[in-house]
């Protein structure tokens, strides 16, 4: 049994979880690009996305952290397909089940799970807020994800995705219920809008790497559009500076494995792949 991350750029990402393969947070628009955020305000991508690496045909679900346009923008819908499961957001779920009419929204600590292949995957949705104090009622709302992964009855992943969270109190639930974290996609970008901070920046990525302490940390989501302030090297250097370990930045296109508690000789015994 095998899991990775495939880094496509921005938070979209293919996850391939033993027997299942996820896609996060859709973004499929080229560089040059222009999109909506909101109230009037827009922002232009300026990489793009490692698309050759994507194949909607062998999805299972999406996890969708928040309706956002830098998350799910319009080639996305276009090109999913209207079948597949969207996990998400209660209130992105309303905008959504008229074109997709799988879409599942999650309040939170609430789970979805799938089982194939004699395989768990279980999805619950976690807190995170997008903006600062009553700001935060303005934007979308936003979940994190932990998904975890069981074969023969063992857990096997424990993969915490953050989506556009700020730190704070709200996040302290998150390791006092899941308990140790074996791997952790975190947004980072430090996205500033009308001079408020809406996406965690380098010393708040250090706070929640602090917290969870899991045993590898991929960032995501820092370097895809103009409202980024918050480079990747401030996250790493205040991280070394720190002392957190495990922290393993991924390239577009490139494919980091995932840390399995079950070792390929145990998912033999229980007769998985």
């Amino acid at each position: 049994m095998q899991s990775s991350v495939t880094f496509v750029g921005n938070a979209t990402t293919v996850l391939r979880l033993g027997s299942f393969t996820l896609l996060t947070d859709p973004a499929f628009g080229p560089a040059g690009g222009r999109v909506h955020l909101g109230y009037g305000a827009w922002t232009r991508r300026i990489k793009d996305p490692a698309m050759h690496v994507v194949d909607p045909a062998g999805l299972d679900a999406v996890l969708l952290s928040h309706l956002h346009a830098d998350h799910f923008d319009r080639v996305a819908r276009n090109r999913l397909d209207p079948t597949l499961p969207i996990i998400t957001t209660p209130q992105a779920e309303r905008r959504l089940r008229r074109r997709f009419v799988a879409v599942r929204g999650l309040p939170t600590w609430e789970c979805y799970e799938w089982v194939k292949q004699g395989q768990r995957l279980r999805v619950t949705a976690v807190p995170g807020r997008h903006g600062p104090g009553v700001a935060d009622a303005l934007l979308p709302d936003v979940m994190g994800s932990v998904v975890e992964l069981e074969a023969g009855g063992r857990r096997a992943l424990r993969l915490y995705i953050t989506g556009d969270t700020l730190f704070g109190r709200h996040l302290d639930e998150i390791p006092r219920r899941f308990g140790e974290i074996d791997a952790m996609l975190i947004h980072l970008g430090g996205t500033r809008l009308l001079g408020m901070l809406l996406t965690m920046d380098a010393s708040q990525g250090v706070q929640l790497t602090d917290l969870i302490r899991p045993g590898l940390t991929v960032p995501v989501h820092f370097d895809d559009y103009r409202v980024f302030k918050s480079p990747l090297s401030d996250f790493l250097i205040r991280a070394e500076h720190q002392g957190l370990t495990g922290i393993r930045p991924i390239a577009r296109g490139d494919t980091l494995d995932l840390p399995l508690r079950i070792s390929r000789s145990d998912s033999e015994k229980t007769g998985n792949p």
